[in-house]
């Protein structure tokens, strides 16, 4: 089984399949169900884990401060945690009961949650800047990605990474097939027994097949100010449909949104 974290409250796409109201109840509702299944399938962490580790985040973290945005159930800021363990982490999710579940687990006094979409973090008093940010299974389910984006640039330092850990199959024929029926041939069905219903595992799939291409992401990232842009996949049967793509933001003062960056050459996003 395979999952993601929760939608942002204000930011689902219409077409994803389950109406915007709707959505964080059933998180909010399913966070027990929603980890235990997560919980079985071990390469889920394990490439949350590399992502984090793709930041490159130095001295084993120390003195710096960390931004996990949509964190979920903790999965994500597990990752972080194993890749940074002296870091400072702010772990931000939209749904209570997601957060509810993530704080019931054991953490330093250096993790700290809050409850917020994402596209109102200063109204819940997390203010940049920020060494790093982490945004697992988030930026799909957003109203706005490109102001998300620009969100994130302004949060970090001069220097600082963002890392995309998402879903991108539109730029691969094999990757959709695959999605297809790893959802309808697992997830769905596993969804159905384990919690009685399907509504946030068919949303995942609607919104995975209706996202970005990988390229289409990277562009993203250019067009919001962000340097040295690259993207790597997962390994197994992920390869091609999960993927970590990384941008810094430029030591340069040059202002986001009137600077454009050429694709680089060999930019391929395959590790």
């Amino acid at each position: 089984m395979n999952g993601e974290h929760a939608p942002a409250r204000t930011g689902l796409v219409g077409r994803a399949g389950l109406p915007r109201s709707e959505v964080p109840t059933h998180f909010d509702d399913g966070a027990g169900d929603y980890d235990r299944l997560v919980g079985r399938n071990p390469g889920y962490h394990e490439h949350l884990r590399a992502s984090a580790a793709r930041m490159r985040l130095p001295h084993d973290g120390a003195g710096l401060r960390l931004l996990d945005a949509g964190c979920g159930t903790g999965a994500s800021t597990a990752a972080l945690l194993s890749a940074a363990p002296r870091a400072e982490i702010v772990a931000v999710d939209a749904s209570a009961g997601m957060l509810e579940r993530a704080r019931s687990k054991p953490w330093p006094s250096s993790v700290r949650f809050v409850l917020s979409p994402a596209e109102a973090l200063a109204d819940a008093g997390v203010h940049g800047p920020f060494d790093g940010i982490l945004a697992a299974y988030l930026l799909r389910n957003l109203d706005d990605p490109d102001a998300a984006l620009a969100g994130f640039h302004e949060l970090l330092r001069p220097g600082g990474t963002l890392a995309l850990h998402e879903y991108s199959v539109a730029d691969s024929a094999r990757a959709r097939a695959v999605w297809h029926a790893v959802c309808w041939g697992v997830i769905v069905p596993l969804g159905r027994v384990s919690t009685g219903e399907t509504a946030l595992y068919r949303h995942l799939w609607r919104s995975v097949t209706s996202f970005d291409g990988i390229a289409r992401l990277r562009d993203r990232l250019r067009t919001a100010g962000f340097d040295a842009v690259h993207s790597e996949t997962m390994t197994g049967w992920q390869r091609d449909v999960v993927h970590t793509v990384l941008g810094t933001r430029p030591r340069s003062h040059n202002h986001p949104h009137t600077r454009t960056m050429a694709p680089r050459r060999g930019d391929a996003g395959v590790a």
